[in-house]
C-alpha cells in the first residue's frame, strides 16, 4: 500500500519527546509523518539511503572519504530490510516519509516504499544531528527550530565532497541559530559524538559556505533567529542525496530531509570522553 496521496500528519507533538523509537517507528509505519527533531528523546536518529548493489561500494567509499557528513552507523546486505539498530524494524515502512530516485531525479515522497524496494538494495544508515541537540538542549542551547515547531533549515554549500568512484557533489549543511553566549557549549556537546557529525563545520558568515540567504533553505524551513544568534553549520546528511542529484545513479531510495529513522540505540553508546 502506498500512502504518498495520504495528508501527512506533523509528529510536532508535546508528548513526542516522551515516545520510545518504537512506538515512534509504530506510528510513522500508519502514516504519520513530519520532522523528527525533538521525538523519542535520547534515541538516536539515523539518515538512510539505499542504492543498487553495483552502487554499494561507490558509496560506502564515498562515506569513508567524507565522514564528517557521512558517518556510516550501519549498513545492510542486498535485499534486506532490516538493521541491527532497531529490532523489528522494517525500513521500508518505519520513516515518516522517504524519497524516490530514477536518474537522479526525484520522482515521488511516499510515506511507505514496499511497491519500490528491490532485492539488490544495500542500505546505509548514517548519523544525524537531530541526535545531539539533546546534548546542546541539556547544555542550555537553545534549538530555535524545535521551539517553532520547524524543520532544521539544510543548505547545498559550495564545498565539494571527496568523489568516490561514480558518486560526487557539494556538502550539505544544517543551521542552527546560536546565542553567543552558548556557542562554547554548542560545540563541545556536538563535538562529543562525532558519529552524528560532531562538531560545527563553521560558525558564522554563510558566505563562506556559499549561501546566500538563510531565509531561502534547500531543504527544511527557514528559521527565525534572535538579533545576536551566530549561525552555526553541521555537516548534513542529506549529503548524499546532493551525490545522486549531482551523480545521477539509476535508482535510490532515501528519507525525506528532517524525516528520520529512530533507531533503538541510545545517544550515549556513541558519545566519547571530552576534556574541557
Amino acid at each position: 500500500m502506498n500512502r504518498t496521496e495520504d495528508r501527512p500528519v506533523s509528529v510536532v507533538d508535546e508528548h513526542a519527546h516522551a515516545w520510545s523509537a518504537k512506538t515512534a517507528r509504530a506510528r510513522f509505519r500508519e502514516g504519520l509523518a513530519g520532522p523528527t527533531a525533538g521525538v523519542a528523546a535520547g534515541n538516536t536518529q539515523a539518515n538512510l539511503i539505499a542504492v543498487p548493489a553495483d552502487w554499494a561500494y561507490d558509496m560506502l567509499l564515498f562515506c569513508q572519504r567524507n565522514p564528517k557528513p557521512c558517518p556510516v552507523l550501519d549498513v545492510t546486505d542486498a535485499g534486506a530490510t532490516a538493521t541491527v539498530l532497531a529490532q523489528g524494524a522494517d525500513l521500508r515502512t518505519d520513516l515518516p516519509r522517504y524519497r524516490v530516485w530514477q536518474d537522479g531525479e526525484l520522482v515521488e515522497e511516499p510515506t511507505d516504499v514496499r511497491a519500490h524496494w528491490r532485492d539488490d538494495l544495500v542500505s546505509f544508515l548514517l548519523g544525524c544531528s537531530f541526535t545531539f541537540e539533546w546534548a546542546l538542549a541539556g547544555a542550555g542551547v537553545p534549538i530555535r527550530h524545535v521551539e517553532q515547531g520547524r524543520n532544521v533549515p539544510m543548505y547545498v554549500t559550495g564545498r565539494q565532497c571527496r568523489p568516490a568512484g561514480r558518486l560526487r557533489g557539494p556538502m550539505v549543511v544544517s543551521m542552527r541559530p546560536v546565542p553567543p553566549e552558548h556557542l562554547r557549549a554548542a560545540i563541545r556537546e556536538s563535538s562529543l559524538l562525532p558519529a552524528v557529525h560532531g562538531g560545527p563545520v563553521h560558525c558564522g558568515d554563510p558566505a563562506a559556505l556559499g549561501i546566500e540567504d538563510l531565509g531561502r533553505p534547500d531543504f527544511g524551513d527557514p528559521v527565525d533567529a534572535a538579533p545576536d544568534d551566530i549561525p552555526v553549520f553541521w555537516a548534513c546528511g542529506v549529503t548524499p542525496q546532493a551525490a545522486v542529484m549531482a551523480s545521477r545513479p539509476p535508482f535510490a531510495i532515501t528519507h525525506a530531509p528532517g524525516q528520520m529513522f529512530l533507531t533503538d540505540a541510545r545517544d550515549e553508546q556513541y558519545r566519547v570522553v571530552g576534556v574541557d
